[in-house]
């Protein structure tokens, strides 16, 4: 079994900076790589990031490229999510999930393809 949860979101103004956090414990042997998601208010559930945790391997997708990046603590299994000149419209409870056969690709993440998912953490960006 694995557990994960993200911390570090909170309220911060357009053009802004965040780091939110994933953390891995349990059965971190069997996870092979993470995904960060997000959902906003009457939409559905976005892929934005992902990880590989064996190379740091990694892939940002849609509106958020060139904004935010992943990173990876292996030895503390932490996944970061540095979200960087953040709009409005990237209001959303963020996600971190991972699958034990779950690799990232230059897809982007898929969340059909998860199974472990963390409880979310709130950004809001506003002025």
């Amino acid at each position: 079994q694995l557990q994960l949860v993200e911390s570090g979101g909170g309220l911060v103004q357009p053009g802004g900076s965040l780091r939110l956090s994933c953390a891995v414990s349990g059965s971190t042997w069997s996870f092979h790589a993470i995904g960060w998601f997000r959902q906003a208010p009457g939409k559905e559930r976005e892929g934005i990031s992902c990880i590989n945790s064996s190379d740091g391997s990694a892939t940002v997708v849609g509106s958020v490229k060139g904004r935010f990046t992943i990173s990876r603590d292996k030895g503390k299994n932490v996944i970061y999510l540095q979200m960087n000149n953040v709009k409005p419209e990237d209001t959303a409870v963020y996600y971190c999930a991972t699958d034990p056969d779950y690799y990232c690709s230059d897809d982007g993440p898929d969340a059909t393809d998860f199974t472990s998912w963390g409880i979310g953490t709130q950004v809001t960006v506003s002025s």
